[in-house]
């Protein structure tokens, strides 16, 4: 099967999932979760959850909750990063961002139940496994990071910073949740200890590939392209990798990266080759 056929089989499956997950009851604030966690967007740490689990021979169908989780975690970060007391962005996956469509309150809320919602949905993937506090552990873990990465982006803006520094931010704010989604992929799916370490290590690196990824194309992309404001980064004067090294060099270091991740799976044969398309993607993408 070709890669372009996985993803056309599963994208949908992860779609339809979301929007039993997160039904309409009529209220302002699930018209609100619903308007943004159905609003589109590349379904790329599910599809990571998926990928991993088929890679340790799992199924896909004993991970769709917790990759819908994830989804769901991801669309809460981005709701409150659009924020006005945060990136102040008016335009999310082609669309206008939640509290431009409904209010600043609404959309506080709507990221909050929507992470309320994420924990509840991954019960559902961790009823029989061996490992179900492993599991909330690292979905609880991706969140933290991920407040703890937003909180130091927000405070770097106009300084400084080494790359260490700059790496370690975007590890917190980007990398632990695209590593989660793969480590709970692979723990569900039934991964040895030794598979489930390896495939840790391609989250890890694909995770800095991917937000060094997102600084290029901040940089090079435009508004209907990317679905969100280009030139976002610097607007805020955030540090990022091209304003630190350039643009070829983040370019060579998204490609090290890349090669990094692909290391990590050496150890899996054919049913690794999702991981192996999607890691491409990461470094190829123009959105």
């Amino acid at each position: 099967m070709s890669f372009e056929a996985w993803v056309a089989i599963h994208t949908p499956r992860i779609n339809a999932a979301l929007d039993q997950l997160c039904p309409s009851d009529g209220s302002p604030l699930r018209e609100a979760m619903r308007y943004s966690l159905l609003a589109g967007g590349k379904r790329l740490r599910p599809l990571l959850c998926i990928a991993a689990a088929e890679a340790v021979g799992g199924s896909a169908e004993s991970v769709l909750p917790a990759a819908c989780a994830l989804e769901m975690i991801h669309t809460f970060s981005l709701i409150h990063d659009d924020l006005p007391a945060m990136d102040d962005d008016d335009l999310r996956r082609g669309v206008p961002t939640c509290h431009v469509k409904y209010d600043e309150g609404t959309a506080i809320l709507a990221g909050d139940a929507l992470q309320a919602l994420a924990f509840k949905t991954l019960l559902k993937s961790i009823q029989h496994t061996e490992h179900p506090c492993l599991a909330i552990g690292a979905l609880a873990e991706a969140c933290l990071s991920m407040c703890d990465g937003q909180a130091a982006d927000l405070a770097a803006e106009g300084k400084e910073l080494s790359l260490a520094e700059l790496q370690e931010i975007h590890e917190q704010k980007t990398g632990e949740l695209i590593t989660n989604s793969i480590y709970l992929g692979a723990l569900l799916g039934g991964g040895s200890e030794d598979e489930v370490f390896r495939i840790q290590g391609f989250g890890y690196h694909i995770g800095i590939a991917f937000q060094i990824v997102d600084d290029i194309l901040d940089v090079t992309g435009d508004d209907a392209t990317l679905g969100k404001p280009a030139g976002s980064d610097l607007k805020h004067d955030k540090a990022t990798y091209p304003k630190l090294v350039g643009l070829d060099e983040s370019k060579r270091l998204a490609r090290a990266a890349e090669q990094e991740a692909l290391k990590a799976l050496e150890i899996f044969g054919e049913t690794a080759e999702p991981l192996r398309e999607i890691a491409r993607y990461i470094v190829e993408r123009n959105t």
